[in-house]
């Protein structure tokens, strides 16, 4: 397509191309050449409920240096796909951004950019806004000035408001590049600002959410610590801000290769266990209320290409099932970058997910023309196929790991598996199993964006329960249930747990609403992977469970069963973790001395508190993940295999005395991805106390 082409005809052609991709069928039946010879094992479990999709779910991000901001063209395209929250004036320059003069001194803002442009774009798209209050050269009287001028002069009810960008970028530990004019910048001194800026923001209109920013668990600079400040920046930043704000604000470039950002995706369920760990543990009164945001996040290579459209769907998938609000890619118009091929397709090294139609400086390669949808784009359209607001989404899993999958069951009883094939040469054949569903005797809709298409192909073909993916490939499959789902019960409500031991918690969830017929009991399931495992049943709205793993995470369901037999959706879920013995014959402290981001020194204190003496000793653990390890140790013999650590006693610490005896031990631990720290030891095969 020539360059010269009008936006109009641009536009009209890229249209033409979406309805010739959306009539073409879902030819992916067929085995492929190249494809694995043995099928993957997936499981769809729609027992095994999820989040349910917020209609803030899909995001993007826009920016002050894009001229074509609040264009027809460019706002049209993001509504096509489906976006519902916009985040302006855009990343680091917000904090060198003035609203009211329309200003970035030291940056580049183009113009058509100003705020009331950005609003107009939003509400043409059918977005909600999110915006970022300068922090790094503003003050707290300027952005409650822009909250007054947003919704009580002009009313346009702009109700997410962040206090900056990466402001831990600003110098505090060591590297630069957030503006902060602040003579004080310390995580103390961001999160008192952030109490100001609250209070200013919400005295004009209390209605509104302000977050504050924290760092991704095991990125740069989770863990440490510098200056005055009690601790690293989200213990800090939660400590002293936690009871002013109304969600947190994180950011999330995994780096690497591109199959290196592919797989850094199953780090999610973890960090956001931590976050929300963190804010529990440091927010104040009431946690629970404190959402999550993930305002900023790209591919670590192939921005352009199928890694950043697989990236864009895994990553916003898992997130969603995690319960964040919001997603937002790292943007909508960049530039072009570096230049180099990934899986026989030209990547511009360009951020964006619409092309800006430049060229490199030697003129020697040049984006598509302007506007042209890159892969991502694409990705966040599958992302619109699947998950819809209201949607639950329910676990999934496979035995292969280049090969993901996420499910949603839908208001209306059908349900959409996203399937991806991370694997850039050879097609997969899978065999999908369904749990608590059973999917219609006919062929599914299948939605499928395969490496270098110009869309998502979308038909219908195939079974529910068999398929080959193409390299490279996402495929969406929607099935309809066999027989009517009316009269079900509803769902109960989210359960809570309370007198939780090492063993045992009592577990209470709101009552479901009746369907055709009476509830007859509710089932309580916890989560093993994409498999439940029943736990037991009540005709009330209690269970104490038993059994459970000392020191170890749990998710659990509850479903109602009426009289009729019909089941209803599963609850929201609940994750808790069971602690350790009240009273055993042994204890253990384990202490973080110093962390730096991917590694710490620990300390280890062994104490037997029972009638008799030990001689010679065995410790033992599992870490929670697998890229958690211990790198080297001393005061004992130190092994790992797999996830399990082995400590054995030295011929000097070897003699623990009954009662109390004690020794200590150290290593040196590394993590690749979120150090969730373990929960449970053994002292010669018996559960400690951890103190």
């Amino acid at each position: 397509m020539s360059r010269t082409l009008s936006t109009a005809r641009r536009l009209t052609a890229y249209a033409a191309v979406l309805l010739l991709a959306a009539a073409a069928p879902a030819a992916v039946d067929p085995p492929a050449a190249g494809a694995a010879a043995d099928p993957v094992a997936v499981t769809v479990n729609a027992r095994a409920g999820l989040a349910t999709v917020p209609d803030t779910a899909l995001g993007v991000n826009h920016a002050i240096w894009d001229q074509h901001l609040g264009s027809t063209e460019t706002s049209d395209l993001l509504r096509a796909v489906g976006v519902q929250m916009l985040r302006y004036p855009g990343g680091s320059y917000a904090d060198i951004y003035h609203w009211r003069t329309h200003t970035a001194p030291g940056g580049y803002v183009a113009p058509n950019t100003d705020f009331d442009t950005f609003m107009a774009a939003t509400r043409r798209v059918g977005a909600q806004p999110m915006i970022i209050a300068n922090y790094g050269t503003g003050t707290p009287a300027e952005a409650a000035e822009w909250v007054r001028y947003a919704n009580v002069t002009k009313g346009y009810g702009a109700k997410w408001w962040t206090v900056g960008n990466e402001n831990y970028g600003n110098g505090h530990y060591g590297s630069a590049w957030e503006a902060d004019d602040h003579p004080d910048k310390s995580a103390t001194q961001y999160a008192r600002l952030v109490v100001e800026y609250a209070d200013a923001m919400k005295a004009v209109d209390p209605s509104i959410k302000v977050g504050a920013v924290l760092t991704m668990p095991a990125n740069w600079p989770d863990g440490l610590t510098a200056g005055a400040d009690p601790g690293p920046w989200n213990q800090t930043v939660l400590s002293l801000a936690g009871p002013k704000i109304d969600f947190v604000d994180v950011h999330w470039y995994p780096g690497g290769s591109a199959a290196e950002s592919l797989a850094r995706t199953a780090h999610l369920p973890d960090a956001a266990w931590l976050l929300r760990q963190q804010i529990a543990r440091y927010a104040g009164p009431d946690p629970g209320r404190i959402g999550i945001s993930f305002t900023e996040l790209n591919v670590g290579a192939g921005q352009n290409t199928q890694p950043g459209a697989l990236f864009l769907a895994d990553a916003y998938s898992g997130l969603l099932e995690q319960g964040v609000f919001t997603v937002q890619w790292w943007n909508v118009h960049n530039g072009i970058g570096t230049v180099s091929e990934v899986a026989g397709q030209t990547d511009y090294g360009d951020f964006g997910m619409l092309s800006s139609g430049g060229c490199t400086a030697d003129g020697s390669v040049c984006e598509p023309p302007f506007n042209t949808p890159f892969a991502p784009y694409h990705g966040l359209a599958m992302m619109n196929l699947f998950a819809r607001a209201g949607d639950q989404l329910v676990r999934a899993g496979t035995d292969e790991p280049t090969v993901t999958a996420h499910a949603a069951r839908r208001p209306d009883g059908s349900l959409a598996v996203l399937l991806l094939n991370k694997d850039p040469d050879a097609a997969h054949p899978v065999a999908i199993d369904y749990a608590g569903f059973t999917p219609a005797d006919e062929a599914p809709t299948v939605h499928t964006l395969a490496n270098g298409a110009s869309g998502v192909a979308t038909g219908r073909s195939g079974s529910a329960i068999a398929r080959t993916l193409p390299p490279y490939s996402l495929t969406t499959l929607v099935l309809r249930p066999a027989g009517a789902a009316d009269g079900r019960p509803g769902a109960p409500g989210r359960p809570t747990a309370g007198a939780v031991t090492d063993r045992t918690a009592t577990l209470s969830w709101p009552p479901a609403t009746p369907g055709g017929a009476p509830i007859a009991k509710y089932e309580v399931y916890r989560q093993q992977g994409a498999v439940s495992e029943q736990l037991g049943e009540t005709a009330g709205t209690s269970l104490t469970v038993g059994n459970l793993d000392p020191g170890t995470r749990h998710t659990v369901n509850v479903l109602a069963r009426d009289t009729a037999g019909r089941v209803s959706w599963s609850s929201p879920p609940l994750t808790f973790a069971t602690g350790s013995p009240a009273a055993s014959t042994c204890a253990v402290r384990f202490a973080k001395d110093t962390d730096w981001g991917n590694g710490y020194v620990a300390t280890i204190e062994v104490v037997n508190t029972g009638p008799s003496a030990l001689d010679g000793w065995t410790l033992t653990w599992t870490w929670p993940t697998g890229w958690q390890q211990v790198s080297s140790g001393w005061s004992a013999n130190w092994s790992q295999v797999g996830t399990e650590v082995r400590v054995t006693s030295t011929p000097d610490n070897r003699r623990l005395t009954a009662g109390g005896g004690s020794t200590s031990a150290g290593f040196v631990g590394a993590y690749s991805g979120p150090n969730v720290l373990p929960g449970a030891f053994r002292l010669n095969g018996t559960v400690c106390t951890t103190r």
